[in-house]
């Protein structure tokens, strides 16, 4: 099996190398917070649908973990190939599946296109192996795009405001100086392409599937993940092509939960906390806004890294036996420490003042660097990245 010694390769808010053992710590850790957090049953069949990292990896390790669930994956991620690594996402899930075969646990990855409808298929033959109904559906994919599965048709998702053009601060990721950006207004396609996406269809034919095929249980209940965040992001997220797209996911949850609901299940859209990931790192404002917020929630210690998060968001909300606590819209809130209106002020204060000369002191910005970094399995602790390690693994 080929070796290497493993460098991150890092341009802004894209890395294109992984490190196994790194990738493999970090999934132990998630494992660890999953055991301490869970009462180690309850769950039967799990299928999370976007598995191999952030807040669906993490709810994977939850169910199998903190819940005793048999679990089926969905993902689409690159093994090694020669001398070359594969995804971080896919060291991710080989590691999960070395962890739960020792647990004793059936942990099965489809790996392939989510939109599909072969993938949906492999997904339901994965699960009827399994022998019993869906007993929780986590929908977690993150996709720029999405192939309609009925025809030739891509839609790209955008980040961009439905108003006017907007301007706000941001923080360059290689130069780590702070500088102004403008998103200019979104077309009417733009947004339109945003909700096929990133809004709620794809679920609820995730949904649509599995009743046809008889597995969800009576009890099934489903959640779908959804951010709302600050008023500074609002004009570019909330209020604009992401926004209406997660508008479009909030309304599909409320459909499903009334269907849901007539056999004692539910759905639910969870609002989480910003957190580092590739897709927040990507988001203009983002970077410098999760920075700042990092370093009020740990002086203020009510910081939660994903892991953390999602055993609350299980032991509060979606555990067996739990009813969820709902917004007036019908939303759980997991976010509900970061939008606390003593952390708020404190962001928009340094928000105010941060500077590229005092952005190292104002805010957490080495944080939001490490977090980066170890989504890709490096400055992880306790583990040697001088010496070479072996770049195949397996989904087994």
């Amino acid at each position: 099996m080929p070796t290497a010694v493993i460098n991150p390769r890092i341009r802004g808010f894209i890395c294109t190398t992984a490190h196994p053992a790194g990738c493999a710590a970090n999934v132990r850790t998630l494992i660890d917070l999953a055991r301490a957090g869970g009462p180690g049953k309850g769950l039967g069949t799990v299928l999370v649908v976007g598995s191999s990292a952030g807040f669906g990896l993490a709810s994977l390790a939850t169910s199998i973990f903190g819940y005793g669930a048999d679990a089926v994956g969905v993902c689409f991620e690159r093994p090694a190939a020669g001398d070359k690594p594969g995804t971080a996402g896919f060291y991710n899930l080989a590691e999960m599946h070395r962890q739960a075969k020792t647990a004793g646990r059936k942990l099965t990855t489809i790996n392939g296109d989510a939109f599909s409808h072969a993938i949906k298929q492999q997904a339901i033959a994965a699960l009827k192996a399994l022998g019993r109904p869906v007993d929780l559906v986590v929908y977690s994919l993150a996709s720029p795009k999405r192939k309609d599965p009925d025809s030739d048709t891509v839609w790209g998702s955008v980040l961009k405001p439905l108003g006017d053009a907007y301007t706000a601060k941001t923080v360059d990721l290689d130069s780590d100086q702070i500088k102004d950006v403008t998103l200019v207004t979104a077309t009417a396609e733009e947004k339109a392409g945003t909700i096929k996406v990133m809004g709620g269809e794809d679920w609820k034919l995730w949904i649509d599937v599995l009743a046809e095929a008889g597995l969800l249980a009576p009890t099934c209940r489903t959640v779908a993940y959804s951010y709302i965040g600050p008023k500074v992001t609002h004009p570019i997220y909330r209020a604009g092509t992401i926004g209406a797209a997660k508008d479009h996911l909030e309304a599909t949850g409320r459909e499903l939960n009334v269907r849901l609901a007539k056999t004692g299940g539910g759905a639910w859209v969870s609002v989480n906390k910003a957190l580092v990931t590739q897709a927040s790192s990507a988001i203009p404002v983002v970077p410098l806004y999760i920075a700042l917020l990092y370093k009020v929630m740990k002086t203020k210690g009510s910081h939660e890294e994903t892991g953390e998060q999602i055993v609350r968001l299980f032991k509060d909300h979606l555990a067996p036996g739990r009813q969820p606590k709902l917004d007036e819209q019908g939303r759980i809130r997991v976010d509900d420490w970061e939008m606390d209106p003593v952390v708020q002020a404190e962001v928009d204060r340094l928000w105010q003042s941060v500077t590229s000369d005092n952005l190292q002191s104002c805010s957490d910005y080495a944080g939001f660097k490490t977090g980066f970094r170890r989504l890709f399995g490096f400055e992880v602790p306790g583990i040697d990245y001088a010496a070479p390690v072996e770049l195949g693994a397996e989904l087994a």
